[in-house]
């Protein structure tokens, strides 16, 4: 009894990481893309990073307000320097982080929520077509949900699970050490899950697409 709890263990665990074969990764991107697909989403699968950052600029047109979420993914494959850094967008980030704080929450409150797209990634994608987002400050949640006109989500290959229990757990038990460890050395304080949002399915079919990643990219 105790080795199959021990296999179970194990296979519970690398589908938290997402960490399977590349044959069975193949699979279940392959799944998750047709059940995004069914659920209103648009879905692509892209061999990797590069392709994504291509991908995200045919998607985005120039000059439209584009609001980006505090994404690992982003950092690492370009895109988020792509869209905030190189002049070709509205960005908001850049323009809520020169506003005071202090003064200038409504202001804020009102660019992050209803930008015309936002670009992000999420912290699981299950394999039955749905997307799961956490927050600790619920900033990016407005815009992800339904508020930017246009979503465009960037999806490594670990990040494809089974179904939603295992990306709930996913988010706790993997997503959420790892950005606590990044807030805390950004911040000066550790993440929490304090919002949590998860897709279903889009009820205006062609809004929102899932670009998924045939790597491992962000966390």
């Amino acid at each position: 009894m105790n080795d199959f709890r021990g296999i179970a263990d194990r296979v519970e665990v690398k589908a938290l990481r997402g960490e399977f074969t590349d044959a069975a990764s193949a699979e279940r991107l392959g799944r998750a893309a047709a059940e995004l697909r069914a659920h209103g989403f648009g879905a692509e699968v892209l061999d990797d990073a590069a392709a994504a950052r291509a991908r995200v600029r045919e998607l985005v047109p120039e000059g439209v307000s584009v609001l980006t979420g505090a994404s690992e993914t982003l950092r690492l494959s370009g895109i988020d320097e792509d869209i905030n850094g190189s002049g070709r967008y509205d960005a908001i980030r850049p323009r809520i982080l020169a506003i005071d704080r202090a003064t200038g929450g409504d202001e804020i409150r009102r660019l992050v929520a209803s930008p015309e797209f936002v670009v992000n990634s999420v912290a699981a994608v299950t394999e039955t077509g749905s997307l799961v987002l956490a927050s600790g400050s619920g900033s990016q949640i407005p815009a992800n949900a339904g508020g930017a006109a246009r979503a465009v989500w960037v999806v490594g290959a670990q990040k494809v699970v089974p179904d939603l229990s295992t990306a709930l757990r996913r988010v706790e038990e993997h997503a959420l050490p790892l950005e606590s460890a990044r807030a805390q050395a950004v911040y000066g304080m550790p993440s929490a899950i304090n919002r949590l949002l998860v897709l279903n399915a889009d009820p205006h079919p062609g809004r929102g697409t899932v670009l998924l990643l045939r790597e491992a990219i962000g966390y």
